[in-house]
C-alpha cells in the first residue's frame, strides 16, 4: 500500500510501517467510542480548514450504506480548553490537526483522560512528548504543503477504517475489565482536573464524573490544575510537577 508517491522511500517505509498499525487502532478506538454514542469533536487552531474538513468527513457519508457519525468543528477562535471543558463528554472523542508546539492543543490533549475522552493528535515534523494523546499520528515530514496534503488522506483512512470497524461488531465491545476488583481498573492513580477549590477539598472532573477530593496533603491547587487523585484524595499535582 503506497500512502504518498511524493515522501523518499524511507519516509513511506516509516508511514506503512509505524503510521498504519497507529491508525488502526486509532479507528477501533473511534469506532467503539461512536458505537457507544459518542461525539466527535474536532479542533485546528492553526489550520481550521482541517478541523472542518474531519467533522465533514465523518457527518457526511459519502459512501451509500455508511452512517453518518456526530462530529462537531471547535471554532479557531474560541478557548479550545474552555470550550472542550464545557461541551465535550465523557465517552466522546477529540481530534486535533495541530503543530507539537500548540500549546492550546497541548493542554487538551493532557486533560483527555481526565475527562474522560478519546484523543488523537495527527501532526507532522518535530512531534510532541510520548503519551502527548492517546493516540499520536506523526508524519515523517517538515514541508508544510506536503504535511496538509497527507493530513487530508490521513483523516480519510481514519473515516474509512473506522467504518470497516462497524462491519465487524464483535470488535465494538470494549475491553474494559468489568471485574469488581481488578489491578487494572482499582484506584491507583487517576487524573482529575480541579472544578473549584474549597479549603482542603476541591471538586473535581473525572472519567467517570464529578467528585469531591481532599487536597489536605498538597499544595491548594488551581481551577484547571490536573490532580493525581488516589482513594478519594489528591496525591500530586501534576501541573506543578
Amino acid at each position: 500500500m503506497t500512502i504518498s508517491p511524493s515522501l523518499s522511500d524511507s519516509a513511506g517505509d516509516a508511514l506503512v510501517d509505524g503510521l498504519m498499525s497507529d491508525l488502526a487502532r486509532a479507528s477501533l478506538a473511534l469506532a467503539r467510542r461512536f458505537f457507544a454514542g459518542g461525539t466527535m469533536w474536532c479542533a485546528s487552531p492553526e489550520w481550521p480548514f482541517h478541523s472542518h474538513h474531519v467533522a465533514v468527513e465523518f457527518v457526511h457519508p459519502v459512501i451509500m450504506g455508511k452512517r453518518a457519525l456526530p462530529a462537531v468543528a471547535v471554532p479557531a477562535d474560541e478557548d479550545l480548553v474552555a470550550m472542550l471543558r464545557t461541551t465535550a463528554r465523557t465517552g466522546d472523542i477529540v481530534v486535533a490537526v495541530a503543530p507539537a508546539d500548540d500549546a492550546a492543543v497541548a493542554a487538551a490533549m493532557r486533560r483527555g483522560d481526565a475527562w474522560g475522552v478519546e484523543t488523537v493528535w495527527i501532526g507532522a515534523g518535530p512531534g510532541p512528548p510520548a503519551g502527548a494523546a492517546k493516540h499520536v499520528l506523526w508524519l515523517p515530514t517538515e514541508d508544510p504543503l506536503q504535511a496538509s496534503e497527507q493530513f487530508v488522506r490521513m483523516y480519510h483512512l481514519l473515516w474509512e477504517l473506522t467504518h470497516v470497524c462497524f462491519e465487524h461488531q464483535g470488535l465494538l465491545k470494549s475491553d474494559d475489565c468489568l471485574s469488581d476488583v481488578c489491578i487494572t481498573c482499582s484506584d491507583e492513580g487517576r487524573p482529575a482536573e480541579v472544578l473549584a477549590v474549597d479549603g482542603d477539598e476541591a471538586l473535581v472532573r473525572t472519567a467517570e464524573g464529578r467528585e469531591r477530593i481532599d487536597t489536605s496533603i498538597i499544595e491548594t491547587p488551581r481551577p484547571g490544575d490536573l490532580l493525581l487523585v488516589h482513594a478519594g484524595s489528591a496525591i500530586t499535582n501534576l501541573d506543578a510537577a
